[in-house]
């Protein structure tokens, strides 16, 4: 048995407050573009039965109770003590927060008294700018401002998150605009926009980058299915390292890439949640190319406490299933089994952020 004694969750979101109800549940149990197939519910997916598996004996239910079934025992229990038993049975000791989602979760300090854990922020760059236009009255109030907002923010943050790279793909410039650019694309983004108006200007979300770049903090980057390899090529030497999100299923193509740049780092976990009973292959696909010391676990999760649970229960039976199965072939010892699920676990978002 390869025994993960705690996880550090090095991205994921906050809870809801409120009771769901079956269709409001499935919503938020799996990402879908639409309804699901007739006579079939979203629990009818890879995340959807592991959530059935694990989370039912938390609420003293059997596994693979029927959806249903879970559902009025969730909220017998209430949404308080249901989060309360899910989170405390996952393992985590410490979560980094990303707080730019719109959607009412709960922040980091209650989701560490919830979980009896620690918590800390990741801050969302894009919010962070839109919230500054919301604010500011000029182009140079703006750009001071947001300037001021980052390094600000920077003094608590843990680390900064963008998704830049999924909002531009290619169109992603790897190097930072001069400040001509950055005026004008300000101005133009200012005058055309309403108050709460997304940040998709492609010269002020590279100007956004290169503030973060500058302030030390690590930078996650939401990669999606365009990894922004310039970009990475680019900051080499910087001094800032860069942990690339949500990669699968370009899996293969980002352990390459934390091969090759010594500044760049990679999400192990998120992929997991929703390969379910096949999270043993994708992790052992990536841990054939990225250096052990260069893969993070995280959950990703966001909404629903099940979804905390299951993304550590499939990364640690992950880990049991495919470094034991090396250590039963004679392929690794015990020991060094132990030390790298230590590192993935926990030790190397220890290292990387200064935990």
């Amino acid at each position: 048995m390869i025994e993960t004694p705690s996880l550090v969750d090095q991205y994921c979101h906050g809870v809801l407050r409120t009771e769901l109800g079956l269709g409001t549940f499935e919503a938020r149990l799996a990402r879908a573009d639409g309804p699901p197939a007739p006579g079939t519910t979203l629990f009818d997916t890879q995340t959807g039965f592991a959530v059935r598996r694990w989370c039912p004996p938390l609420l003293d239910l059997e596994p693979h109770c029927p959806p249903a079934r879970y559902l009025a025992r969730r909220r017998e229990l209430g949404v308080l003590e249901a989060g309360r038993r899910l989170l405390r049975g996952s393992g985590v000791t410490a979560y980094l927060v990303d707080t730019g989602l719109t959607d009412d979760l709960t922040h980091p300090a209650e989701l560490a008294a919830t979980a009896a854990a620690d918590a800390r922020e990741i801050v969302r760059l894009e919010l962070l700018a839109e919230q500054v236009a919301d604010t500011s009255g000029t182009v140079e109030g703006f750009l001071a401002n947001l300037a001021e907002s980052v390094h600000g923010a920077a003094a608590n943050a843990v680390a900064f998150a963008s998704v830049a790279p999924t909002r531009l793909g290619h169109a992603l410039v790897p190097d930072p605009p001069d400040a001509g650019e950055v005026r004008g694309a300000a101005g133009r983004w200012l005058a055309g926009r309403k108050v709460g108006g997304e940040l998709r200007d492609p010269v002020l979300l590279r100007h956004l980058l290169w503030i973060a770049l500058a302030s030390g903090r690590p930078l996650q980057l939401h990669t999606g299915p365009v990894p922004p390899v310039d970009f990475i090529r680019t900051t080499t030497g910087l001094g800032t390292d860069l942990v690339l999100l949500h990669g699968y299923p370009q899996h293969r193509q980002i352990a390459r890439l934390t091969a090759a740049h010594p500044h760049v780092y990679a999400d192990c976990g998120t992929a997991l949640l929703h390969t379910g009973a096949r999270a043993a292959t994708v992790l052992a696909e990536t841990l054939e190319l990225a250096p052990f010391g260069k893969l993070l676990y995280s959950s990703g999760a966001r909404a629903l406490p099940e979804l905390h649970l299951v993304a550590a229960r499939l990364f640690q039976e992950a880990l049991t299933r495919v470094l034991g199965g090396w250590v039963a072939e004679g392929a690794w010892s015990l020991g060094d089994a132990q030390r790298v699920a230590g590192m993935l676990a926990a030790g190397n978002a220890k290292r990387v952020y200064g935990l």
